[in-house]
């Protein structure tokens, strides 16, 4: 089962087709958040990059598997191994339990990712429900060679893996040589590892620790690395198909993930295809919690915000994340926001025109259609070339509104739908809806105030039988009937209620 799907491969540095380990099975791995505090714009980027990926993989034929974890422990404020944390400090700030900390922001984060139009994963496991098979990984890397324990902490030897299996940094295409000469002469506080580039792939909890588990060197918590080395290979297998995240885990994180697996018995990459999106910036600034740039979602569905003057919705913001190309930064802006949103709203008004194409009562169609057919599949046909040049939703989505364009002509001059065939219109318009509500995952929201609709009808009602206008007073009666609203003449003016 082959399908022209290239995908940009930064184990590689090239776009290799996409062929699966064990076709028509998929399985792709995003690292997921750790929920601490709550999303912001750049945390949702990811997830909406793989929902679409998903979903066209799903298009395609494939079945998929898609996980997306959850961590709730071991990241640490500093990726090299210092420091508290994250969950720890958050819960000591609070004055909750750290599981109290996870629950809420999980929930959350979900709600969020729901809201954006993302399908839930298959499986999203939690790395503290995880904490056996981290423990076999590192009792396999040590088993190997490519861990040793210290005081209770276990650490992985990069020096020793990159001279024997595998050399560490080819996924960030970094030398070992590089690495070292960009570390400190001391360890700062670090002493018991053997190399300032070996990292930790268990930690034993000081006393003051709240989140620790026993384990054969004592009581402790797993390394941030470590989890989706070990949950990936639980459920995707030794190796999957599609492994990613944002570009800033590309080092240390991804790249430690590599060395963990290569380190035990799974002597993989993980996976086949490394994925990796680029970051959303803020005046050219990455947007991030550290620099104090970053707008939450919550705050940005509702608006204003400190960055932004008005609220933009979740379906408005997903387009604005799929309008560049996954792996192009994007800077956030009211002005990029706004065109978004005009680009979002075509689309839709695109969704309610399918329905009105219709050739005019007694128009004919003409008797050589072949040509029109052709243009007519071409421009749908170019919108798959988009999806299928390393999922280019920037590129698909300029072929989707050229034929957008095309359907609005129609619109305009009806009599010129006579010139392609039915089969071929129909053919376009299905294409037209599956890309915008299957694949790109964007749905229409309601904009109308109900309460206010209903206020204002009620008013026409009043008026049609202050003028005694009986026929207009039943067809406002009837045409609120049939959507399950009743109207109640009261003594006191006119009400409405739902039909029961």
């Amino acid at each position: 089962m082959e399908h022209p799907l290239s995908l940009y491969n930064t184990l590689t540095r090239r776009k290799d087709q996409f062929v699966p380990v064990n076709a028509p099975f998929a399985g792709v791995y995003l690292c997921g958040p750790t929920v601490y505090s709550e999303a912001h714009l750049g945390n949702a980027r990811g997830p909406v990059v793989f929902d679409v990926l998903t979903r066209y993989l799903r298009h395609l034929g494939y079945t998929v598997r898609y996980v997306r974890n959850v961590t709730d422990v071991g990241h640490l404020e500093s990726d090299a191994d210092e420091g508290e944390d994250k969950m720890a400090k958050a819960a000591r700030a609070q004055r909750k339990e750290p599981m109290q900390i996870a629950q809420h922001y999980t929930n959350l984060y979900r709600q969020n990712m729901l809201a954006l139009g993302c399908l839930p994963p298959d499986i999203e496991p939690q790395a503290s429900g995880h904490i056996t098979e981290q423990i076999t990984m590192v009792e396999e890397i040590i088993e190997n060679g490519f861990g040793y324990e210290v005081n209770g902490s276990v650490y992985f030897d990069v020096p020793r893996y990159n001279a024997e299996r595998e050399r560490y940094g080819k996924l960030s295409n970094r030398s070992i040589e590089d690495q070292l000469a960009g570390t400190r002469d001391t360890l700062a506080g670090q002493d018991e590892k053997r190399s300032p580039l070996d990292f930790a792939i268990w930690k034993k909890a000081a006393p003051e620790h709240i989140m620790r588990w026993p384990s054969p060197w004592g009581e402790g918590f797993p390394g941030w690395h470590l989890e989706c080395s070990a949950m990936s290979r639980k459920y995707l297998g030794q190796l999957s198909d599609i492994h990613g995240g944002g570009l800033d885990l590309m080092f240390p994180h991804h790249e430690c993930e590599i060395a963990q697996c290569q380190g035990s018995h799974t002597h993989t990459d993980e996976s086949r295809f490394w994925v990796h999106n680029n970051m959303i910036t803020v005046d050219g600034t990455k947007m991030s919690k550290s620099l104090g740039n970053f707008v939450l979602l919550g705050e940005m569905f509702k608006g204003p915000t400190a960055t932004l003057t008005q609220a933009y919705s979740p379906m408005v913001v997903r387009f604005f994340l799929l309008q560049a190309h996954y792996r192009s930064p994007v800077d956030v802006s009211d002005a990029a926001l706004q065109a978004a949103r005009k680009g979002y709203r075509k689309l839709m008004n695109g969704l309610r025109l399918l329905e009105k194409l219709q050739l005019p009562e007694g128009a004919e169609r003409a008797t050589d259609t072949e040509k029109a057919d052709a243009e007519l599949r071409k421009l749908v046909a170019d919108v798959f070339v988009g999806f299928n040049d390393d999922l280019n939703t920037a590129r698909a989505l300029a072929s989707l509104f050229n034929l957008l364009r095309k359907f609005n002509g129609f619109f305009a001059n009806p009599a010129t739908l006579g010139t392609v065939s039915e089969a071929a219109l129909q053919e376009a318009l299905q294409a037209y809806r599956t890309v915008v509500t299957d694949i790109l995952g964007l749905q229409d929201e309601p904009r109308a105030n109900t309460e206010q609709l209903l206020e204002l009808t009620l008013g026409f009602y009043q008026e049609a039988k202050t003028a005694k206008a009986y026929d207009k007073v039943d067809q406002i009666r009837a045409a609120l009937k049939e959507q399950g609203i009743v109207i109640k003449d009261l003594k006191t003016g006119i009400d409405w209620a739902y039909e029961e």
